[in-house]
């Protein structure tokens, strides 16, 4: 099974649909190319116009919910990133991923959490989808948003010259 198909089965999983537009929100690119590197800007849980799980781990959100918000984030970035090369197909490996949790003061399962965005990325991309890791907690995120994730890819020579930047 292609990575598109598995992107569209983990999606399903989740509950959530990720073909609509990825908003950003402010004046930063979501994703920047370098030879043969992608860097994508932090991923909050928003699908839609909608922050789907917001408030922080510990307190508001259950270690679950921060789990399903890290999926979500890692999601939002392989959208971007088959958006940009046109298929997951092209992306030879997960360099490096940074999970922020929104922590409650005595949470210390951040790890745990970024385990949520790592079992995305191994189920959908496989082997590229092994990575590099940091999960840091933090007293506050944009919107309220429980996680953010940001990554660094690589990709193929050949996709790297198909790339195209996504509005």
């Amino acid at each position: 099974m292609c990575r598109d198909s598995r992107f569209q089965e983990q999606a399903q999983a989740l509950g959530y649909s990720f073909d609509g537009e990825i908003k950003i929100g402010g004046n930063y690119l979501p994703l920047v190319r370098d030879g043969h590197h992608i860097y994508l800007s932090g991923q909050i849980t928003r699908v839609g116009d909608t922050v789907v799980v917001t408030g922080a781990a510990g307190a508001v959100a259950s270690l679950a919910d921060a789990q399903k918000a890290a999926k979500v984030c890692a999601m939002r970035a392989l959208a971007l990133l088959q958006r940009s090369l046109g298929s997951l197909d092209a992306v030879q490996s997960i360099l490096r991923i940074t999970v922020y949790v929104q922590s409650e003061s005595g949470f210390t399962q951040q790890s745990e959490v970024a385990d949520g965005a790592s079992e995305v990325l191994f189920t959908v991309l496989g082997d590229a989808g092994a990575h590099t890791r940091t999960s840091v907690g933090v007293l506050q995120l944009p919107k309220n948003a429980t996680v953010e994730v940001d990554l660094i890819a690589s990709v193929s020579p050949a996709a790297e010259a198909a790339a195209t930047a996504v509005p």
